[in-house]
């Protein structure tokens, strides 16, 4: 039961301040225990993180501020300099990237699959993103997933001194939760799946 609750937990929450409901050495703890825990195809384990607190948090919402705002129009800015400021007043931000290099050479290896890896790496990361998404939620604090790439990709990658390859793949700034998450129309199960006997 303690697994179907923390699911429920885990929802998109957009008001948060910067506080933690635990250390931060506890927070790295689960987020290596989720990198252990994760599955992936073949075990290629092919997912990178950075797990950004203080100044450096501040920078990726700096970053992200910056480059939208060089393609937005300056009298359509407004709303999404503030939903940026609500990022920013996280608690912290882990950056989910892709080792292609690694998907590169599982392809180089396991050819029949080629096409397949590309695919499988993304699962993967969508499994980590997932595991540690509801793991805070679980651990009393909110959380939502961005997608500001390939928009942010350079500037972070210079920032941070990230190898070229890995590939930026999403965005979660994290905190206690100020707010409730919205609600959300849920399609009926037996609309989405079928039952064969």
């Amino acid at each position: 039961m303690d697994f179907f609750n923390a699911v429920r937990k885990r929802r998109s929450i957009y008001a948060l301040e910067n506080k933690a409901t635990l250390e931060q050495k506890e927070i790295l703890d689960f987020i290596d225990f989720a990198l252990l825990n994760a599955p992936s195809a073949f075990n290629c384990q092919s997912a990178r993180l950075i797990a950004a607190f203080g100044e450096s948090h501040a920078k990726v919402w700096s970053i992200v501020k910056k480059s939208l705002k060089s393609i937005i129009p300056p009298e359509k800015f407004p709303p999404t300099e503030e939903k940026i400021k609500g990022f920013a007043k996280a608690y912290a931000t882990i950056l989910f990237f892709e080792d292609v290099k690694i998907t590169e050479e599982m392809q180089k290896k396991f050819p029949a699959y080629k096409d397949n890896f590309t695919v499988w790496a993304q699962q993967g990361n969508a499994i980590l993103q997932y595991m540690i998404w509801t793991g805070l939620a679980n651990l009393g604090m909110g959380a939502n997933l961005q997608h500001y790439n390939p928009l942010i990709d350079a500037e972070i990658a210079k920032t941070f001194n990230i190898p070229p390859y890995w590939k930026l793949i999403a965005q979660m700034p994290f905190g206690v939760a100020v707010g409730e998450a919205g609600v959300k129309e849920m399609i009926p199960p037996a609309q989405r799946m079928k039952v064969f006997k």
